[in-house]
Order: structure tokens, then C-alpha cells, then sequence
């Protein structure tokens, strides 16, 4: 087997299929609303999506008026489902994860299109809705490590809530307040832009919903962080229309990132986000750049279900996860020891590695710098580690467009467990890596200056590091970065003095000149420094 999925690995590389990436996972997320193919490479603490497709079949959307799945929804479903199972086969993806959830589980029909599904070849799973929420909360605990607060999984045909402690789930509900299901509490035909009385009318009856299924602020717990203290008590919001309205947020904000995971509001900005949306009708939000119709039409509505768990759960924090059911059938899955990784490293190894700045490199590199420029107070070593991985990485892109992108992908793109003062920080470091400070005013609006300062010598000193023998592991074997009473000295062993060129003495002025320091080298026997110092 190992053989066979070796020469598989090899077979995709050398096709370039995924940009070295070899697809072997996949799931299929059979929902109320639509129907996608998820292909998966890369670590599985942090996976890479390699191929993201969806049919907005709509299997719900007739549930309520005849319990059953329509059969042009089911037909429009079969075609895709179809299509998948070809593109797998083509793939050679054998690792296939194929689950269904409230549309099929709640359908006269649902068994019916089981049979379809396992004709086709699959082996679907109908999960339940407490299942389906603890997957769901699995997703926010590998995406948030140590996360502790209530999930809300919204999805088409229902409302799934769980609460969660690190990985471990205390309790779990599956509520029919989906978004094809949330008309039902409208007392008349108003979509979106109701009357102000229509909205708290309907927000009166989602409370009742929520507060009879028994969740209410002390469904919260006992919270508390690891040394004691006080946590604000946290709803994780999960789903693609939760993930929309974060978009809007973030967009009405003006917020420097693009990317709604992780992204945060208070429970004063959620009121006032919620009630602005529940005023809107689906023809104001239409024109909205990266808010599907699909999402449109369901956002008012939505809206005024996050107003009725505000005012029912009391939360005093919103946190949007863009993983959610999938990724936590990943991390479901995984050993406790790859659990235990880290996932911001996890993901940045292997985007890195794939161009040309493996882990070992900068490992070396993030060593060799540690003592001159370690992170203080800002930073941490693993956020520098990862700096130090991306803009090695980054040199492997054309000098004319490489530090747009570079910053690109510090800013917007979705690392995980990473804060946007964090990546504001990798894009400093990666600046100051191509000798550059101006930054852009994302940047400056995300990380105070001292940050900024902090991850800009974190660049210095990987420019020095990998300029000083053009990334060679034995240039950094005789030398060494320290500093001595305030001062910054490179040591250099004598068979290698010539290393010290006039590239080493501008890389060092600029390093000596972040952190505020005179400068020298010394050249020392080779002897010297084969003890470790």
C-alpha cells in the first residue's frame, strides 16, 4: 500500500497536477443548501484545498411544505454527485469521506437517495445533528487551539450548538432553525427590510425556540483560561452565511483583511451589525462584491437569529471560523500527537517547502538569528519561525513583484491560529527581509510601531543569515550572530573571513541600525566555534 501511495505522490508531482500537492483526502458534504466536493493535500493539521466545488441543489428547500427532497433537487444533486465520483476516480482519491446532514436525514425520501449515492460507488454517512455539531465544534478546536465557548453551526435545514473546551465536547443540540427554516418564524410574507415589528416579532420567537431547547447564558459554563483568569465568554460562528455576514462587517469597517476567519466583534458591534442587516432586504445586498445571491437572499433573516442567540446566550465576543464540519472530520481523525502541532507551522512548512524553503532551513536560519534578534515582547518564536519560513520562501518570486505578493500572503492568506496583529508582523519581517520599511497601511493599521520595529530586525537578520553564504548550511556552521554589551558581532571562523563581503557589511548596517546598536566582526580561529559558540 505505502508503494502504491508513493508512486501515486511521484505520478502527481511530475504531472504537476496540484503544484507538487497530492490530493489524498477528500470529502463530500451533502447539506440543505449544496452539495461540494472538498479535495485535500498538504499537512492534515492545517490541509491545503486543492480542489473546492459546489452544486447548489437546494435538497431543503421543499422539506418543509411536503417532507421530502424535490426531485429536481435531487436530479440537479445526482448530476454533480455524478461528476465528483469521476473526478476521484481520475485522481486516484481512495480516501473519501461522504456525509449528509439535516436535508437527507430529515427527508421521507432521504433513504431513497442514500441508495442513489451508494450505486454510484460512495459510502455516505446520514450523521445526526448532535454528531454533526460535534464535527463542527472539532473544526473550531483545530482551528483555534485551546477554544472554549458555544458553537453555532447555521446551516440550511438547522441550527446545531455545542459547547466546547478545548477538544472536548460538553453538550450538544440540533435546533430546526436553518436558513431555508427561518421564514417559518416570520408572522408574515416580509423578507429582509421588514417592518421594524415583523423583525422583533421574529426575534421574540427565535428566543422562545432557543430558551425551550434549554440554552440560555449559563449554557456557557464555568470559563476560565489555563491560569485561572477570567475568559470572555465566546460564540464561534460557523458557516457560509455566518462567513457572509462577516464579510459585510468587515466590509462596512473598512477592515485591512480580506480573509473572515478569525475575524472578531464585540457584543456591541453584533447588535449593531445585526439589526443593519435585519433592515436590509436581498436587493441591497446583492450588488455587494463577494456576497453571493444565495447568501442575500438568507442574510436578513439570519440576522435576526444572531440577534435572538445575543439576546438569549448573552455571549460578549463573536469569533468567525471558516472551519467548521469538514475540517473537523480532518481533525477528528488525527493521532493526538499531530493534534498536538501547530498549525500556523504546520501550513507554512508545507506552502514554503513547495517553493524551495523547507523546514530545516529555517530552522538553521531562525537559530543562527535567535540571539540577535529574538522575539520580545510582540512576538513569539513561533510567529518568528514562520516569518523567517515565509520570506525565505518569498525569494523564490521575481524581484519586480515580489514583495506585493509576499505581503499578500502574510496578510490575506488563511494561516491558522494567526491574529491580524501577527500577520501584520510576518509582513514586516518579510519587507525588512528585501531591505525595504515602507509598508503598507494595512500593516501600520494592524501592529503598533513596536511591533513593527521588533519583526523588522526579524527580516534583518534573515537577510543577513541567508546572504552571508547564499543560504549555505556551512556558512552558518562558522559563524555567529551575538550581541556583547549592547554591541552586535558576527563572528567569523578564519577559513571563511572572506564571507565578510561588502553585501555581509551593508546587511549588518542595517541590522546594527534596527536595533539601535554599533557593530563588528571578528574573525576567530576555526576552533573557536566548533564547540557550539
Amino acid at each position: 500500500m505505502f508503494k502504491a501511495i508513493r508512486s501515486r505522490k511521484q505520478r502527481h508531482d511530475r504531472d504537476g497536477i496540484f503544484a507538487g500537492n497530492t490530493p489524498s483526502r477528500a470529502i463530500i458534504d451533502i447539506g440543505s443548501n449544496t452539495v461540494r466536493l472538498v479535495i485535500y493535500g498538504g499537512s492534515m493539521r492545517a490541509p491545503t484545498v486543492l480542489l473546492n466545488e459546489k452544486v447548489t441543489a437546494r435538497l431543503g428547500s421543499a422539506l418543509g411544505a411536503t417532507g421530502r427532497l424535490s426531485d429536481e433537487s435531487v436530479e440537479l444533486a445526482m448530476r454533480g454527485l455524478r461528476r465528483f465520483v469521476l473526478l476521484l476516480e481520475d485522481l486516484e482519491v481512495d480516501d473519501v469521506d461522504c456525509v449528509a446532514t439535516a436535508a437527507v436525514r430529515d427527508a421521507e425520501n432521504g433513504p431513497e437517495f442514500v441508495a442513489a449515492l451508494k450505486a454510484l460507488g460512495l459510502a455516505p454517512r446520514v450523521i445526526s445533528g448532535e454528531e454533526e455539531g460535534r464535527l463542527s465544534a472539532m473544526g473550531v478546536a483545530g482551528a483555534f487551539p485551546g477554544a472554549s465557548g458555544l458553537v453555532a453551526d447555521l446551516g440550511g435545514g438547522s441550527l446545531e450548538l455545542v459547547r466546547l473546551g478545548g477538544d472536548a465536547v460538553h453538550g450538544t443540540a440540533s435546533l430546526p432553525l436553518g436558513t431555508l427554516r427561518l421564514p417559518d418564524f416570520r408572522k408574515d410574507d416580509a423578507v429582509g427590510g421588514g417592518s421594524k415589528d415583523v423583525r422583533v416579532d421574529m426575534r421574540k420567537a427565535l428566543e422562545k425556540a432557543l430558551k425551550k431547547a434549554g440554552w440560555n447564558a449559563e449554557s456557557f459554563g464555568e470559563e476560565s483560561s489555563g491560569d485561572g483568569s477570567e475568559k470572555r465568554r465566546t460564540l464561534y460562528l460557523v458557516g457560509g452565511t455566518w462567513r457572509a455576514m462577516a464579510v459585510f462587517a468587515m466590509q462596512e469597517q473598512g477592515h485591512p483583511l480580506s480573509d473572515p476567519h478569525g475575524y472578531e466583534l464585540g457584543r456591541a458591534e453584533a447588535e449593531t451589525l445585526g439589526k443593519a442587516l435585519a433592515a436590509m432586504g436581498p436587493d441591497d445586498l446583492k450588488p455587494r462584491e463577494r456576497i453571493s445571491s444565495m447568501r442575500a437572499e438568507k442574510l436578513p433573516d439570519a440576522a435576526v437569529l444572531l440577534l435572538a442567540l445575543l439576546g438569549q446566550l448573552g455571549p460578549e465576543r463573536l469569533v468567525f471560523s471558516s472551519w467548521g464540519l469538514r475540517e473537523g472530520l480532518l481533525y477528528d481523525r488525527l493521532e493526538p500527537h499531530a493534534r498536538a502541532q501547530d498549525p500556523l507551522l504546520a501550513g507554512i512548512s508545507v506552502f514554503a517547502t513547495l517553493r524551495g524553503a523547507p523546514p530545516p532551513l529555517a530552522a538553521r536560519m531562525a537559530a543562527w538569528t535567535v540571539d540577535a534578534a529574538p522575539a520580545r515582547a510582540h512576538g513569539s518564536e513561533r510567529l518568528r519561525l514562520a516569518a523567517t519560513q515565509l520570506a525565505l520562501a518569498s525569494m523564490q518570486i521575481e524581484p519586480n513583484i515580489r514583495l506585493p505578493q509576499a505581503i499578500d500572503w502574510a496578510l490575506h492568506k488563511r494561516w491558522i491560529a494567526l491574529d491580524g496583529k501577527a500577520r501584520a508582523m510576518m509582513a514586516s519581517a518579510i519587507s525588512a527581509n528585501g531591505n525595504r520599511t515602507d509598508l503598507p497601511q494595512e500593516v501600520h493599521d494592524l501592529a503598533s510601531p513596536e511591533a513593527i520595529a521588533e519583526a523588522q530586525c526579524w527580516g534583518f537578520a534573515v537577510r543577513l543569515a541567508r546572504r552571508l553564504g547564499a543560504r549555505s548550511p556551512r556558512s552558518l556552521q562558522v559563524s555567529r550572530l551575538r550581541v556583547e554589551d549592547g554591541v552586535l558581532v558576527l563572528r567569523l571562523a578564519t577559513s571563511h573571513a572572506d564571507l565578510f563581503g561588502v553585501p555581509t557589511e551593508k546587511d549588518m548596517k542595517l541590522l546594527a541600525g534596527c536595533k539601535g546598536m554599533e557593530w563588528r566582526v571578528d574573525i576567530v580561529a576555526d576552533e573557536a566555534l566548533r564547540g557550539g559558540d
